[in-house]
């Protein structure tokens, strides 16, 4: 009976898992490139339920065996697992800020933070003081050359990554962002955005402001071929996955989990008193 107790209480702290993860997703709901948390419990190992009165040993030659009759299987209760990254692809939204991009397909920015490359869907930049691409924390976004350094209002960055400027459109950036075709070859390449991908993503590691690292299970990085699988967007951003109404729809049924587990632990409690108080004495 006391081993109701331990299985209440274990799917207990299985919802609760479940709601931090939830509640993290509802809370960055609005973060640019956010990709949602999902928790994952796993059944404790089931224990075989013999028929008692056919107990018994059967001689063999090398050992024995049991010979009392298999009932059937009896649940132990439920644990935490792990909590992994969903990176299914945002929804694009338009801002028709050249510093805005996105990235449609798989793939993450390659980001200098401390000295140390991190990965971000967050294309949110801006140019600093010194004319370098950086984030909205000052981290300069990487090419493959290095630090991106370019103009205001004289810069286009086309799907493949290639970051061009000419001085000539640095007055007319309407010009420079509708430019056609077969004018590409009038400016000059600066860089190529470093993307970058994994092999085995979902053992990235968070480390907060929307910035990844790599681990030794999710595997070195690994540059992206952009422009056909996988292309830079310039003057949009990546919303989060996040549905709200789908994980207010699992904060429901989260409660109503925990609730039966609750009443679980009632049930067993109260039965427990009654052997003690009434069986036991009589």
């Amino acid at each position: 009976m006391i081993r109701g107790l331990y299985t209440g209480a274990s799917g207990m702290m299985a919802q609760m898992h479940r709601m931090d993860a939830l509640s993290n997703n509802l809370a960055n709901v609005d973060v640019t490139g956010y990709k949602k948390d999902t928790s994952v419990s796993k059944a404790f190992p089931e224990m075989l339920i013999r028929r008692m009165s056919d107990d018994g040993l059967y001689k063999m030659p090398f050992g024995s065996m049991d010979t009392a009759p298999v009932v059937g299987t009896l649940g132990t209760g439920v644990e935490y697992n792990e909590s992994y990254t969903v990176f299914d692809q945002g929804a694009l939204k338009q801002t028709e800020n050249p510093f805005d991009m996105a990235l449609d397909g798989n793939g993450f920015f390659s980001v200098s933070v401390d000295g140390q490359e991190r990965y971000t869907r967050n294309g949110s930049f801006l140019l600093n003081d010194e004319g370098t691409l950086v984030t909205k924390d000052g981290h300069p976004v990487l090419g493959q050359k290095g630090e991106i350094n370019i103009k205001k209002n004289n810069f286009v960055i086309d799907e493949k990554g290639n970051v061009y400027q000419n001085a000539a459109f640095a007055d007319n950036p309407e010009r420079l962002v509708s430019i056609m075709e077969n004018e590409w070859q009038d400016l000059e390449l600066v860089d190529t955005l470093k993307v970058v991908d994994f092999t085995r993503e979902r053992y990235l590691k968070k480390e907060g402001n929307s910035f990844w690292k790599s681990t030794f299970e999710s595997g070195e990085a690994v540059q992206t071929q952009l422009g056909a699988d996988t292309k830079v967007i310039q003057g949009f951003l990546e919303g989060s996955n996040v549905n709200p109404v789908t994980e207010m729809v699992k904060m429901i049924e989260i409660n109503r989990a925990y609730e039966a587990n609750q009443k679980v632990i009632q049930s067993q409690d109260s039965l427990t008193g009654r052997l003690f108080n009434d069986i036991l004495r009589a």
